[in-house]
């Protein structure tokens, strides 16, 4: 992995202590059809108000943050946190979103791009291979699911060796596809790799997104959780997120 970004400098906000970046997500896009062309291995990690709470207590996930070539805003708290710095972060830049926007634009751009997805069931998996199959006929794609043992990994790092894809999506779930990616990137051949948490169910359709209305308001997280009420333990990240913000208020998070 290649370390820091090519990106402006004053376009970044640190958020109790991770560096977010504040482009928008077409930006983004650029910056990362930008790396495919330059043939280089870069690490995009999309995080929230639970991924920089994680931070605080993983020194080893506080590192990774540190060094990846881009942290984008996916969380609303991440932008409320940032606007209370004068740092202005026009949009959410999410995992769901910015991969279909890098899709749609390789396609208008008639710029085939090779994708490997990691992560998800196998049923989840192969739903959404055949929808990307479907709707960005000139890219190509493969994947292997999420479920497998500590001692699949060189098997499954060969094969994605083999397939030498532009992008690399990883859905573990945070922290664990964070790690992968840093631990296993500089193993393959150069490429843009992206965690993406749960996006593949949402792709595959076996999850459904938010609805517009939520969205609008910024509410994805309160249609998450009255879906799946279980995910209540998650979500206490968000007020301690936002306690931690207000406490260290007028310092330098």
């Amino acid at each position: 992995m290649t370390l820091g970004a090519q990106v402006q400098q004053d376009a970044v906000v640190h958020v109790l202590g991770v560096r977010f970046h504040t482009l928008t997500r077409q930006q983004v896009v650029e910056q990362l059809l930008h790396w495919i062309d330059e043939k280089t291995r870069r690490m995009v990690i999309t995080a929230g108000p639970e991924f920089v709470m994680q931070t605080q207590k993983d020194e080893e996930l506080r590192h990774i943050a540190h060094v990846a070539d881009l942290v984008t805003p996916d969380g609303i708290g991440v932008v409320w946190a940032a606007n209370r710095k004068k740092k202005v972060v026009q949009e959410r830049v999410t995992g769901v979103e910015l991969v279909q926007e890098l899709l749609n634009t390789a396609e208008q751009r008639h710029q085939p791009l090779r994708v490997f997805l990691l992560g998800a069931s196998e049923s989840s998996l192969k739903a959404c291979l055949r929808r990307f199959r479907k709707d960005y006929p000139l890219c190509e794609f493969a994947g292997r699911n999420g479920y497998f043992r500590e001692r699949d990994l060189p098997e499954i790092m060969g094969q994605i060796e083999s397939f030498a894809p532009h992008v690399w999506l990883v859905g573990l779930g945070q922290p664990k596809q964070e790690k992968l990616i840093y631990h296993w990137l500089g193993s393959l051949p150069p490429c843009v790799a992206i965690g993406v948490g749960g996006s593949i169910d949402v792709w595959g359709g076996t999850v459904k997104r938010a609805p517009a209305a939520f969205r609008k308001l910024n509410l994805e997280w309160l249609y998450r959780l009255l879906k799946q009420p279980s995910r209540w333990r998650r979500q206490l990240a968000l007020p301690r997120f936002v306690w931690h913000v207000l406490r260290k208020a007028g310092h330098d998070t």
